[in-house]
């Protein structure tokens, strides 16, 4: 990988990946203004009561509220990978990969999917394991949290850039947890990595997108200089 601006660089203090499973459908539903979007609240609800009936481990709907800078849409654009436009995400944490597997064909799932699929305009689903984190994300708050959709030819440097970008994220803006999602073989590749993370208001990071240099000097020029498309979008847990 490419470093730019090394002298900022400094590697998250991650922990052991867990062997969780994952399983993600995420939908394009609501109408986007810039980085704002409206989302129709009652699918929302409808959709975290069907969620609570695939008894998982842990079932979370999300909604989304703000779509903050990213970097790649001109690699997108070349590789022929529509933007993440997600405003909509349901979130099945397993305690297996095998187990997310055995739940996609359940009655349930396959309930609360056709509900998403009939209003959404294009939906993304995927099975993942555990590529990395720097902690539990805590689903028992109010929250603000992010679901990152990345892309890059290689994973392999994508996971590295991840590191270090993810360093930035724990020593400006005081990121408490994150974990990252890798699809299986097999699934879905328009993002070879999926984030997911929290902070527990606006205030712990949001100035630090707005206002710090750093942001774009080291975080999102390291995404371009090493061929990476971070699409973050933020999201309240319905």
């Amino acid at each position: 990988m490419k470093l730019i601006n090394d002298h900022m660089a400094v590697k998250a203090r991650v922990l052991p990946p867990t062997g969780d499973g994952f399983l993600m459908l995420a939908g394009e539903v609501g109408s986007w203004r810039g980085p704002f979007v409206s989302t129709p609240v009652q699918l929302a609800a409808h959709l975290k009561a069907l969620a609570v009936g695939t008894e998982a481990r842990e079932a979370n709907v999300f909604r989304a509220v703000l779509r903050p800078p990213g970097e790649g849409d001109e690699l997108l654009a070349a590789r022929g990978i529509q933007p993440a436009r997600y405003d909509i995400v349901v979130l099945i944490r397993t305690a297996s990969v095998e187990a997310a597997l055995e739940l996609r064909e359940s009655a349930a799932y396959t309930e609360l999917a056709r509900t998403l699929r009939a209003a959404a305009r294009r939906t993304h689903q995927i099975i993942a394991d555990n590529a990395g984190r720097l902690g539990d994300v805590d689903h028992s708050q109010d929250h603000r949290y992010l679901f990152n959709y990345f892309y890059a030819d290689d994973r392999e440097t994508l996971l590295k850039v991840w590191e270090y970008t993810a360093g930035w994220f724990q020593a400006k803006t005081a990121l408490p947890n994150s974990a990252l999602m890798r699809p299986l073989e097999g699934e879905p590749a328009e993002y070879g990595l999926v984030n997911h993370a929290s902070w527990p208001n606006w205030r712990t990071f949001l100035p630090s997108l707005i206002f710090r240099p750093t942001f774009r000097s080291f975080v999102l020029a390291n995404f371009k200089a090493n061929g990476v498309a971070a699409q973050p979008i933020i999201y309240r847990r319905v």
